[in-house]
């Protein structure tokens, strides 16, 4: 591994005592639901497994008091705290994620134009049993044409029609920029001219390398660096859009949805941990390092937005990954759903520090128990 854990006491965290976890506890008994009741989470290199995590799933059905001294105790009882220091010396790194509302209908017209895709059947998952020779490693998706397996036509094939007349789609926004965010983010609620909403969540997609908009822009003089945001590509691409198209192409990656309903307007889509998102208490990790249900203390001196000026240290729960999520001490925050929600999102690119909450029984496995 290139990165080390150090043991820390509770009184290490920056800002523990002023923390409020309760949240936590709720978002934890949907993971114990999902362990016992579906299937455990896969266990990630770092070897964290459900197992290891669910005694103190069972413990925290059985947390009295369901404030911030109620959580702080039973997470002091139930966890060592580990510091993540990464071996090049370097802090780790946060952004945010959230859940667009975009307005849409179900049939196309001259206003809502701009589709969303179910995941098309001649889409398939590729692996090392079924990758054809001389395909990118990095393809985790392609296309079966005639029993061959391909690659998936790009965002500006399909952009230009090659899913037309199939039936796949969902519904209709006002502007190809909605949708694009949508992609970004992996999911969307969809509200209707009649009020009603449903929830879009990812189910697959193309399989290209993800292209940054943001980057292109900014390397093309189009965005300054210093104030690049999700609002400020998001308004570039809308005042310039003779030049959107071309721009949107560059990032090859498309995405497929599948709809879900919206049980719960308080919580956030169901991600890559089968359960719902907490706002403000998800984190998406490396899941190829980090097992979901692993509770992760986030400290940033630079990050003060999220908490109205104050530096951001706060406990999260890792639910979701992401392809741009690499590494031991990477973390997308999810902020909500909503405007708000992504005007959170929007700016956060800050350094933290990564502390990993540990049970005590399998920290004894990292040297300290």
């Amino acid at each position: 591994m290139d990165f080390d854990l150090q043991r820390v006491d509770f009184s290490d965290l920056p800002g523990w005592h002023a923390d409020d976890p309760s949240p936590l506890l709720s978002a934890i008994e949907r993971c114990r639901r999902q362990v016992i009741e579906v299937k455990p989470h896969k266990t990630a290199s770092l070897g964290i497994s459900s197992a290891d995590l669910l005694p103190a799933y069972e413990a925290a059905r059985h947390v009295g008091q369901k404030d911030a001294a109620g959580a702080i105790a039973f997470f002091e009882e139930q966890f060592v705290p580990f510091k993540i220091i990464r071996h090049d010396g370097k802090p780790g790194f946060v952004t945010a994620f959230f859940e667009p509302e975009v307005f849409v209908s179900a049939t196309k017209d001259e206003i809502y134009r701009f589709p969303f895709y179910r995941r098309p059947d001649d889409l398939i998952d590729i692996d090392d049993t079924n990758r054809p020779e001389g395909m990118d490693p990095y393809f985790a998706f392609g296309r079966m044409t005639d029993g061959i397996v391909g690659e998936y036509p790009d965002r500006k094939a399909i952009e230009q029609g090659h899913l037309a007349g199939r039936g796949l789609e969902i519904a209709y926004a006002k502007s190809k920029t909605d949708v694009f965010f949508a992609h970004v983010q992996g999911a969307a609620r969809l509200v209707f001219p009649n009020g009603s909403m449903t929830r879009i969540t990812y189910a697959g997609k193309t399989g290209h390398y993800f292209s940054a908009t943001g980057r292109l822009l900014i390397d093309r003089g189009k965005i300054d660096a210093a104030t690049v945001s999700m609002q400020t590509i998001k308004q570039w691409l809308d005042d310039h859009p003779d030049e959107a198209d071309e721009v949107l192409w560059h990032n090859r990656s498309f995405i497929f949805f599948h709809e879900a309903a919206v049980d719960d307007t308080g919580l956030g889509p169901v991600a890559a941990a089968k359960v719902a998102l907490e706002p403000g208490r998800s984190l998406a990790v490396d899941r190829l390092i980090h097992t979901f249900g692993t509770p992760f203390f986030i400290s940033s001196d630079s990050l003060t937005s999220i908490e109205g000026g104050r530096p951001f240290r706060r406990l999260m729960l890792a639910l979701d990954t992401g392809s741009a999520i690499v590494g031991p001490a990477r973390g997308d925050i999810f902020t909500g759903s909503g405007d708000e929600a992504g005007r959170l999102a929007g700016a956060v690119r800050n350094d933290a520090d990564f502390f990993i909450f540990i049970p005590k029984a399998a920290a004894a496995r990292y040297g300290h128990g």
